[in-house]
């Protein structure tokens, strides 16, 4: 008897440990990381990838900077609906007859909270109500549980101040049956987003109910009187009209299953993370991962309705058109290359398909491919031309679902004077020179202090870099496109980089309108020595920064080891500070992952000779800047819509692109991954290879270094292959160790 209860125990015992099963990559997402002082648009709960939707509170709803949901404040000030590149509205709380309609923040408890990705709940200390939100893309879903003994309430307040723009025109009408409240409210401009900018919305109920107040500042109360059950709210909104918001409320959510629509975007966020699956690592490595993962498909917004009409304000009036595929709000990719360009491609490429659909409609419509579209027009954030590379990479992926013809029109305008590269950060739209394109063109080279310049980035050395490697790209699109004139004078220009190269000092230095060498000079920021040229960064960043053409750069110096040796100083010195600078100080280091300029610096060593080099950093880079899984830390406060989280992973998975994509046969650089295993699903409406399978064998913190390789089985000693034997699907196996193996990888 006691060894059948023995043998019974032992079964019970493995039934339980069987029965708990294994998290899927959404469970693994952790929302609070980084969360001490994020940007307005960075936090994310109830979200669905790129929603136009994303109900999240604030609790400090009115700056851009140090805003939005900040985990360590007192207070939730509101939820509202959309949180975007220059883009904000429909803020709303859950309240009871006895809040004051005009101070109705309330205090809540992280211990009261729980937050997932497409889920938010939390209990109003004040208020005494249970607010849970979730999503569809389009439309936010709220269930309120208030207390019995006093009339329950909701604040719409369309006139608050979000984000740095005040919100204007509001407009609210209670429907006939009581059931809903319908109307708009405008974000007024911002400094980077120039024009109005409307959202329609209509609010649902699952009570009637009755208008508190008179509404005429926006200020819009409604009561549903005692309640004994949860106060259930859609509410879906549209960009081009209130019909657009109906229209999308009725196709994405046309029941009040509150509990369906949570599991619906877990499934929804499950399925998408899936995509790139991972094995072995540490449980913080798996939930920075995919919360990098998560981040990637976050940051900029959907902006097109259901049937993908979308408001246009590149004209004098707004227009709406209907396009083919989603179209999206979002900010330059200034320095997607080396993270978003090289990411989408491996597992969501109808990703880039709809950007780059997106951008070519902008440009039909306004007749420059932006930089930076928000509110339907541009922005002109930050310089240069970086859909160029995003472009060049989508075409040489095989993502090419766009109309070629006119995107590479567009491209080509902006890289003369008049297009987008000739405004600088910020301008209007009816003015440009800041980006200094005929010096570029006429001289090789942009000086600074143009005459009679506007806008902000004005920095010639940083310009010159960055359109010498926009030029590349653009080249080797025309050379794919069989425009052969185009590609040898573009290929030529994207020599300009050495114009600015100073012999003397080995830097990278900027030029006076004279073509003298500006001075004083110094390639940091250093004891209030302030060194211009360079756009959020100095010469010791950007004088790395030529993706295109490493191997002329390593000439320039005299040689790789020359090269190496300063590259290698510059990591030395700013290891005691993980390679970042505080946000706003970017020039005062030596390498600056905070920033986009430095994202590609650990990654050159590869390119001159050193793969061993770059497993060394890249690994302490990973390790020590964007570990953090904490709400203190994680991203270093500017995760700009997901670009380091998408750096990061690819450093977890060991791959990297330094062309960006946008070279005619693009490449993956080969480090070591931090997981033992992983599997990347392709997309086979692009890729028809199935997957593609990373394994690391002696996968451990202290083996970083790549002894020897095998593609497909066969042995493999460069430190690149070709994406287009990803595509094929296949197996890179690495075996990795302590100690670097300085043979492996050196052709």
């Amino acid at each position: 008897m006691k060894r059948l209860l023995s043998i019974f125990a032992c079964a019970l015992a493995a039934s339980s440990l069987q029965a708990e099963p294994p998290l899927k990559p959404v469970d693994w997402i952790k929302p609070e990381i980084d969360t001490v002082n994020p940007r307005f648009f960075y936090f994310s709960s109830a979200c669905r990838p790129f929603g136009l939707v994303n109900l999240s509170p604030d609790t400090q709803p009115d700056k851009t900077w140090k805003s939005g949901y900040r985990y360590y404040d007192q207070k939730i000030e509101c939820f509202s609906h959309i949180h975007g590149w220059q883009i904000a509205g429909l803020p709303v709380m859950p309240v009871t007859e006895k809040t004051d309609v005009d101070n109705y923040a309330s205090k809540f408890s992280h211990d009261d909270e729980i937050i997932k990705a497409g889920y938010h709940k939390v209990l109003l200390q004040d208020h005494a109500i249970t607010a849970e939100l979730t999503s569809t893309p389009r439309v936010g879903f709220h269930r309120y549980t208030y207390p019995t003994d006093q009339s329950a309430r909701i604040i719409l307040d369309l006139g608050r101040k979000l984000m740095d723009h005040e919100m204007i025109k509001p407009v609210a009408t209670l429907r006939e049956d009581k059931m809903a409240v319908e109307g708009s409210t405008t974000m007024g401009p911002s400094g980077r987003r120039k024009k109005e900018f409307t959202v329609y919305y209509i609010a649902e109920f699952s009570k009637a109910a009755t208008a508190v107040g008179d509404w005429e500042k926006g200020k819009v109360v409604i009561d549903f009187g005692k309640v004994t059950e949860p106060v259930l709210m859609k509410v879906g909104l549209s960009y081009t009209s209130l019909e657009g918001a109906r229209k999308n409320l009725k196709a994405e959510l046309p029941h009040w299953k509150f509990d369906d629509t949570i599991q619906d975007s877990y499934d929804h966020w499950n399925d998408w993370l899936s995509r790139i699956s991972v094995e072995g690592g540490t449980d913080a490595q798996k939930t920075k991962f995919y919360t990098d993962l998560w981040h990637a498909h976050l940051g900029r917004r959907l902006v097109s309705d259901v049937d993908h009409s979308y408001a246009d304000n590149t004209g004098a009036e707004t227009r709406i058109f209907k396009g083919k595929r989603p179209h999206y709000n979002f900010d330059a990719l200034w320095g997607a290359q080396w993270s978003l360009n090289v990411l989408w491609p491996m597992a969501w490429p109808e990703l880039m398909d709809d950007f780059a659909d997106t951008m070519v409609n902008i440009y039909k419509n306004g007749g420059m491919i932006p930089r930076g579209p928000s509110g339907g027009n541009y922005t002109f954030v930050m310089i240069g031309d970086p859909a160029t590379s995003f472009f060049s990479a989508a075409y040489h992926k095989g993502i090419r679902n766009w109309d070629k013809d006119a995107a590479f029109k567009g491209l080509m305008r902006n890289a003369f004077p008049g297009g987008i590269r000739d405004h600088a950060g910020y301008e209007t739209q009816d003015y440009s020179n800041g980006g200094g394109m005929s010096y570029y063109v006429n001289r090789g080279y942009v000086p600074l202090k143009i005459p009679k310049s506007k806008g902000g980035h004005r920095q010639g050395a940083a310009q010159t870099l960055e359109y010498s490697y926009q030029d590349w790209c653009l080249a080797q699109l025309a050379k794919s496109l069989k425009r052969e004139e185009e590609a040898a004078l573009l290929t030529k220009r994207s020599d300009n980089y050495k114009n600015i190269w100073d012999p003397e000092t080995q830097w990278i230095r900027p030029r006076n309108m004279d073509g003298s060498w500006h001075e004083p000079f110094s390639p940091i920021n250093d004891k209030g020595f302030t060194s211009p040229g360079f756009v959020e960064s100095a010469s010791a960043i950007y004088t790395f920064y030529i993706p295109h053409d490493l191997q002329g750069l390593a000439e320039l110096f005299g040689s790789t080891e020359a090269m190496s040796a300063k590259l290698s100083s510059n990591f030395e010195k700013s290891a005691p500070d993980r390679f970042i600078a505080a946000h706003g100080n970017h020039a005062t280091s030596w390498v600056d992952y905070e920033n986009q300029p430095s994202t590609g610096m650990a990654h050159v060593f590869s390119h001159i000779g050193k793969p061993w080099l770059s497993q060394y950093w890249v690994r302490e880079v990973h390790t020590k800047t964007f570990s953090d899984i904490t709400p203190d830390g994680g991203y270093n406060g500017d995760e700009d819509q997901g670009q380091m989280g998408a750096l990061n992973a690819l450093m977890a998975i060991g791959l990297f692109d330094m062309s960006g994509g946008a070279a005619q046969d693009p490449k993956f650089d080969i480090l070591a991954p931090t997981f033992d295993k992983i599997t990347i699903k392709l997309n086979p409406d692009y890729h028809k290879g199935g997957e593609f399978t990373i394994i690391a064998k002696n996968q451990a913190p202290e083996n970083r270094y790549i002894q020897s390789a095998k593609l497909n089985g066969k042995a493999w000693n460069s430190f690149q292959f070709s994406f287009s034997d990803f595509a094929k699907g296949g197996t890179l196996e690495l075996e990795l160790g302590p100690k670097p193996n300085k043979k492996w990888g050196v052709e």
